[in-house]
């Protein structure tokens, strides 16, 4: 059976699209599942997030390139499997302008995903190439939002471009649904942006997560570290949030690991 492969998206930025990768990823391969992480943003955070040093390895701009093999630019993290990524994979508009560029990832991944049960893409925060090619190749997006009213914007204008790769290269894609981080129910502001968040999910056909992300100065932490936040700081709420968030998206299949004994 064939990878299920999930882009986290967002065009706009610090809405905690690498914190969501790194943490679903984290999760996911403690319960068992064979996971990859793919980094399509030119910084590079995911990769760094999870302890790689990026400058020195092998990356998915050399794979579109042609310059190494999907299988051969594999990093392992104490996490997971990795496709990293780096700055020369910014100049991606310009420089992949032949045909068929839409499905770069989507070809590299056809040699992978038979090796993965979940494949977890996090991409720039932008709508570019970058961006598509995580759509062609995805089965379903979770978008992260920040509580504010800006982010909000950003997810109602991905919906356009969700619609145009439907219409021409993944009938398929799906919203798997919102998910909002940094959530306190305590301000207005936030529960006023839930209920606005709903009606975009209502738009795109899907919904907001049932679990909210809330805030903690560990997964702020956790990245300097080279770890997920549920490896960083596994009692904290952003912890517990993700692993409740992983039941969501593929509790059915890679259930959580019953911990025994220890405090409660």
């Amino acid at each position: 059976m064939p990878a299920s492969i999930i882009a986290i998206t967002n065009q706009k930025g610090g809405v905690g699209k690498t914190t969501t990768a790194a943490a679903l990823l984290a999760s996911l391969s403690s319960r068992g599942a064979r996971v990859l992480g793919v980094d399509l943003d030119p910084q590079g955070s995911l990769g760094f997030s999870l302890g790689l040093d990026i400058e020195r390895c092998t990356t998915i701009y050399d794979v579109f390139r042609g310059a190494a093999e999907p299988q051969k630019a594999i990093s392992h993290s104490e996490t997971c499997d990795l496709l990293a990524s780096n700055i020369l994979l910014s100049g991606a508009e310009l420089e992949f302008n032949r045909p068929g560029r839409e499905f770069l990832l989507k070809t590299a991944l056809s040699h992978l995903e038979e090796q993965y049960d979940y494949i977890i893409v996090d991409t720039p925060p932008a709508l570019n190439l970058l961006t598509v090619n995580a759509y062609v190749a995805a089965d379903s997006l979770i978008i992260p939002m920040a509580p504010e009213v800006l982010s909000l914007l950003g997810v109602s204008q991905i919906k356009e471009t969700i619609e145009s790769v439907r219409s021409y290269y993944n009938p398929g894609l799906r919203v798997l649904g919102i998910l909002l981080n940094r959530y306190s129910a305590r301000f207005n502001l936030n529960r006023e942006v839930l209920e606005m968040a709903g009606q975009i999910a209502a738009q795109l056909e899907t919904r907001v997560f049932e679990t909210k992300i809330r805030g903690s100065v560990s997964a702020a932490e956790a990245p300097a570290h080279g770890l997920s936040v549920v490896d960083y700081a596994p009692q904290s709420n952003p912890a517990r949030d993700f692993e409740a968030l992983c039941d969501e998206v593929a509790g059915d299949r890679f259930p959580a690991v019953q911990k025994t004994g220890g405090a409660k």
